[in-house]
């Protein structure tokens, strides 16, 4: 694993939190765990309150491992990127009404575009 060495700081999504430790996921290729000892120096009472599961921090490599695995810390850095993921989408004033108008006229360009390419 060439990529990433000791020292590195790297981005990472929030993949499972454990009792023990904060499972991420670098580049979609790395797999990495923040142990419980490697998130602040202070006691770790709830470690639900250092990540949530959607989440892109930032963690510095402690040690590079095999099958693409790493150990990651958050000690001593700025590491939050930001907050969960939402994926709840807020409705605006005019909610789906934009979409009632539009619809058909989007799909008859769409289509006439479609039949301009054959």
């Amino acid at each position: 694993m060439a990529k990433y060495k000791a020292g590195d700081i790297v981005t990472a999504c929030v993949t499972g939190i454990e009792k023990y430790g904060i499972f991420v996921n670098v580049d979609n290729k790395y797999d990495g765990l923040i142990h419980i000892s490697e998130i602040t120096s202070s006691y770790v009472r709830n470690i639900n309150d250092y990540a949530n599961i959607g989440e892109i921090i930032r963690a510095r490599v402690i040690e590079e491992e095999n099958n693409n695995q790493i150990k990651l810390s958050v000690k001593d850095i700025d590491y939050r990127i930001t907050r969960k993921r939402s994926t709840k989408i807020e409705e605006t004033e005019k909610g789906f009404s934009t979409l009632i108008v539009m619809l058909n006229k989007w799909i008859e360009e769409k289509n006439s575009e479609l039949i301009q390419k054959k």
